[in-house]
């Protein structure tokens, strides 16, 4: 399988692309500055641009059968402004497949229906600049036609992998504190061939 792999070089983006070289599979990885990719693999090929360049992103694109998204908010619009252009070339280049890193406070609230955990009382946070581009970024792909995931992990330390985890459908896990970057890059590494949450938001915690 031919995988394209956004926001690479970031914590769970270099542990998704260390997972698919190890599978055995092609990776196209498009990073912004080609130096910060650790990774060295006759299957690996660097694409140096930005997700929010539609020409940068078609290359990476190209020949892929299924693209994963790490990318991160970057302390600017990038995932706002990228979700428009990382659909088009994927309906341009045939691709119908994207797993998407997320953030759990886009999940649904249990506290306050109707309100996704980051607009209600679930979320310790004041500042909700960071959520509010994962909204977008979802509701982008949720109108796509795409066959979309979007894994959303709560406080995500380093940690070690362990295989063990909580994983439901739209809404974090009850009493979910942490998932560490392993257990949710192998999580998402899993929904390349699983649709069980095909068209999902998916909280996973501990």
């Amino acid at each position: 399988m031919n995988i394209c792999i956004l926001g690479g070089t970031g914590r769970v983006g270099r542990e998704l692309a260390a997972r698919a070289l190890e599978a055995g599979h092609a990776v196209t990885m498009l990073a912004r500055d080609p130096q910060r990719v650790a990774l060295t693999d006759e299957r690996l090929r660097v694409c140096a641009g930005s997700a929010c360049d539609p020409v940068a992103l078609r290359a990476a694109m190209e020949g892929a059968d299924v693209v994963l998204s790490a990318l991160s908010t970057d302390g600017g619009s990038v995932l706002s402004e990228s979700a428009p252009l990382i659909v088009n070339a994927m309906q341009k280049a045939g691709i119908e497949r994207i797993i998407a890193i997320g953030t759990a406070g886009i999940l649904n609230s249990r506290a306050e229906p109707g309100l996704l955990r980051y607009q209600s009382s679930e979320s310790k946070r004041t500042l909700t600049r960071a959520a509010e581009e994962h909204h977008a970024f979802y509701r982008t792909l949720a109108n796509s036609g795409l066959a979309w995931t979007i894994v959303c992990p709560t406080y995500l330390p380093d940690g070690e992998y362990t295989g063990v985890y909580r994983a439901e459908r739209d809404y974090l896990p009850e009493d979910g504190v942490r998932i560490s970057v392993p257990d949710t890059a192998e999580f998402a590494f899993r929904q390349i061939d699983s649709m069980l949450y095909a068209n999902a938001r998916v909280g996973l915690a501990y």
